[in-house]
């Protein structure tokens, strides 16, 4: 899997598929050489991963409430 296929995945499917390898990694199956293959791939996974979270952090709003406790606006989320 090239870095462009993983890098138009979503969260979802990354996950899934990060949690594939580390299936596979558990198991010990694979030879040495398809091991290293699979924790590499494993480790660009990850990485996307984070950065989607880190996207979605992002865009995150935490809702500004009125005295009465009803929603009255947003407001970015602070340190992102």
């Amino acid at each position: 899997m090239t870095d462009a296929e993983i890098n138009s995945m979503s969260f979802e499917d990354a996950m899934k598929e990060l949690e594939s390898v580390v299936g596979k990694l558990e198991h010990g199956d694979a030879t040495l050489e398809q091991s290293i293959a699979l924790y590499e791939r494993g480790a660009r996974l990850r990485a996307h991963c984070e950065r989607r979270l880190r996207q979605a952090e992002e865009r995150v709003e935490k809702i500004m409430l009125s005295a009465s406790g009803e929603p009255a606006g947003t407001t970015p989320v602070e340190g992102l």
